[in-house]
């Protein structure tokens, strides 16, 4: 829902878009950059009114237009992303974020910061739904998301690959600002409040804190995914 969601998933995955309700009489002029996109992509469009839409959406803020997708067709293969990269891989890993506003920020922050994939549980963590899509503004869609099993499998893949995986504590030796990032890295962003689970945590090749400088304690988790891949990305853009 909304128009950056849909959008995005008109250009990245219109083939997964099963129709598109839009509020009948609206015609500006990102309604019409919609309707010509679906029209392009051969993309079925019913017409509703506000109250019909209210619904679809469970009254969150649609903005006028609300699609159905085929969830089945966001599968996506990390080996397919991994074996495509020309440069080393830079991945997110969270592990067990619940919150579809934390997650879409996540999403939205790693996109920025040219992230080549999120990787979670298919278990205890939010998944891809609408909320998550509009909060993302987008990078839902652009970003691949790779839902995984068992994560700690996964974990050891990514380390036989040559991916040093790093995990956040604020009880770790070294801290974000006087740690040099490998080149090719996964960062493990823990669920909030109780961090990452203890066998994500032992499968960590080291720990990094994030400097506190005022007066609060901790921080929300798309704040310090945040800060971590702008970290690693300026570190990257200076050795290119």
């Amino acid at each position: 829902m909304g128009f950056h969601a849909v959008n995005a998933r008109l250009w990245q995955q219109p083939d997964s878009i099963i129709e598109l309700y839009v509020l009948e009489g609206k015609h500006d002029a990102r309604m019409r950059d919609v309707l010509s996109k679906a029209a392009a992509e051969n993309v079925r469009v019913i017409n509703a009114d506000a109250a019909r839409l209210d619904a679809l959406s469970k009254h969150a803020r649609h903005q006028g237009v609300v699609g159905f997708i085929d969830a089945s067709k966001n599968h996506v293969d990390l080996d397919d992303v991994l074996d495509n990269l020309h440069t080393p891989p830079f991945l997110l890993i969270l592990d067990g974020i619940t919150d579809p506003h934390n997650l879409g920020a996540c999403l939205r922050v790693a996109d920025a910061m040219g992230v080549h994939a999120v990787i979670a549980p298919k278990d205890k963590s939010a998944g891809i739904n609408a909320t998550v899509s509009k909060v993302a503004c987008g990078a839902a869609e652009s970003i691949p998301y790779v839902t995984v099993t068992n994560l700690a499998r996964t974990i050891r893949e990514l380390k036989e690959r040559g991916v040093w995986i790093v995990g956040t504590d604020m009880n770790a030796d070294v801290d974000l600002y006087h740690f040099q990032a490998p080149e090719a890295i996964a960062w493990v962003m823990g669920a909030e409040g109780s961090g990452m689970r203890r066998l994500t945590r032992d499968l960590c090749d080291t720990l990094v804190s994030i400097p506190m400088f005022g007066t609060v304690e901790s921080l929300n988790v798309s704040v310090s995914t945040g800060m971590v891949l702008s970290e690693t990305c300026r570190q990257r853009m200076l050795t290119q």
